[in-house]
């Protein structure tokens, strides 16, 4: 099963969640990825980037679902953590390839592969689209489908 994940940031929940059912595309910028554990990906970065342990941040419910159509398999809509996002924003490109290199490390202790660059290029992106937030109030977004 292939899985369709594009991070993009909106002013709010509401406005995240009027893209669910067709995606985000025609409305947000977005960074479009596939084929790994989003859920899992923003608990681990977070986890990499602030030093609070997994367990704390799953404990926590940090990533915040705000739309999950029928529960079943259609698109479903995260908000990232509020300090996932500003330490993405924070992190300058060598500490990004550091946590890149931590995270593929964590996915390979469960079996995973993960190219370096791709989740370089991944986490490098990201942190360049919560740069242009700047301080308003906007969030950082992923839909899943």
């Amino acid at each position: 099963m292939s899985i369709v994940i594009k991070f993009f940031v909106a002013p709010d929940h509401a406005a995240a969640a009027a893209v669910v059912e067709r995606g985000p595309d025609r409305v947000f910028n977005t960074l479009t990825y596939g084929n790994f554990d989003v859920d899992e990906a923003l608990i681990e970065w977070e986890s990499i980037l602030t030093g609070r342990s997994f367990d704390e941040l799953v404990a926590a419910d940090e990533s915040e679902v705000v739309a999950d159509p029928d529960g079943g398999p259609g698109p479903l809509l995260i908000a990232a953590s509020r300090s996932l996002q500003d330490a993405l924003a924070g992190a300058d490109e060598p500490w990004i390839v550091e946590v890149s290199k931590q995270w593929i490390q964590k996915r390979a202790e469960d079996g995973e592969e993960f190219d370096q660059e791709l989740a370089a290029e991944i986490l490098g992106e990201l942190a360049d689209l919560v740069r242009t937030v700047g301080k308003r109030e906007d969030r950082l977004y992923c839909w899943m489908a």
